[in-house]
C-alpha cells in the first residue's frame, strides 16, 4: 500500500527520537550529565555537555541532512570551544564543529 504524508512524518519523528535516545544512552554511559538547551522557544539543542570548565553543544541528526540553525544560535550565544554534530556523515572538523558518525557516539 501507499503511505500518506502523515505516516512518513510519524516515521521520521519516531526515528529521530530513537536516534536521540541511542545517543543519550551512549553519553550517559560515559558519565556525562545530560542537559538540553532552548532559546526563547526559537532554537533547541539536543544535548549540552560539560567537559571540565567548558560547555559543548551536541546536535543529533538521524540522517545526512545536517543543517541546524539551533546549533548556530547556541554557538553564537555561548561561544563554546567546539561543538559536536552526530549524523550519518563521516568524521570531520570545520570551524569548531566536530562531525562524528552516529555509530561512534561513544567517542564524544
Amino acid at each position: 500500500g501507499s503511505r500518506g504524508l502523515g505516516d512518513v512524518y510519524k516515521r521520521q519523528t519516531f526515528m529521530g527520537a530513537v536516534t536521540e535516545n541511542y545517543v543519550a544512552q551512549q553519553l550517559a554511559a560515559k558519565g556525562y550529565d545530560l542537559y538540553y538547551w532552548e532559546s526563547s522557544s526559537t532554537a533547541e539543542l539536543d544535548f549540552v555537555l560539560q567537559k571540565g570548565n567548558q560547555i559543548v553543544g551536541v546536535e543529533v541528526k538521524k540522517g545526512e541532512h545536517v543543517r541546524s540553525r539551533s546549533l548556530s544560535v547556541f554557538v553564537d550565544s555561548y561561544k563554546p570551544a567546539y561543538s559536536v554534530r552526530l549524523s550519518l556523515k563521516n568524521f570531520g572538523e570545520k570551524d569548531g564543529l566536530k562531525s562524528v558518525p552516529l555509530y561512534a557516539a561513544f567517542c564524544v
